[in-house]
């Protein structure tokens, strides 16, 4: 299953912009898929934000529960608010996606230590690499609300699919029905191929006619 077809087979039931375009990872090849809890980023200001409670690490347990059942197969969704070429995280911060089986992280800021990030055994999605800590520029702010990530809306709960092509959003009253118009859009897509195929070297015409109506 691609995303492509999802974004396709979401696109029939509903019209809001669900997808994610132009990101990086990481761990090529790996599929991300899972339930949303999301940590909000804000730009750091000690004075409005106290840095001793607003740590990656008290919103990471905020977001994801304090029993690692309660995190196993999610999705970590972190939002930059617009800082976009700011490192939000990296191998020391994200080893704790490994220790409590998260099933990766997903985020329009940038990541650091890739070389590290490819030896945990979650999938990361994110804008690029970044060498520098971006700490004193955005700083954890809330845990499991509603985040806006790359122009896409992400509630909690809200099912993620991501790979190398990009990354879907998916409603999750609608998540059967998503996956399987997606696997319908991938035979329609394959059935499509094989007769242009067959066309093609039985000398036929009109696929392009039909396949317009």
């Amino acid at each position: 299953m691609a995303c492509a077809d999802i974004v396709d087979a979401l696109g029939r039931i509903h019209r809001h912009h669900a997808h994610i375009d132009d990101l990086v990872t990481p761990t090529p090849g790996r599929v991300l898929f899972g339930p949303a809890v999301t940590i909000s980023f804000f730009p750091s200001c000690s004075v409005l934000v106290d840095p001793e409670t607003h740590t990656f690490g008290a919103l990471f347990q905020q977001a994801v529960g304090v029993k690692s059942d309660d995190a196993r197969g999610k999705v970590l969704v972190l939002a930059s608010n617009g800082h976009r070429d700011v490192s939000i995280g990296g191998g020391t911060k994200l080893s704790l996606l490994a220790r409590y089986g998260l099933a990766g992280v997903l985020t329009d800021a940038r990541l650091r230590d890739f070389a590290q990030l490819q030896s945990y055994p979650f999938a990361a999605y994110c804008s690029a690499e970044a060498v520098r800590w971006g700490g004193d520029v955005i700083t954890p702010y809330q845990a499991n609300v509603p985040i806006v990530v790359a122009g896409v809306g992400v509630h909690p709960g809200q099912y993620v699919f991501a790979d190398d092509s990009g990354a879907v959003v998916i409603p999750e009253p609608d998540i059967d029905a998503v996956l399987d118009g997606a696997v319908a859009v991938g035979k329609e897509e394959a059935a499509f191929r094989a007769q242009v195929e067959q066309e093609r070297t039985t000398g036929g015409a009109g696929t392009e006619g039909q396949r317009e109506r």
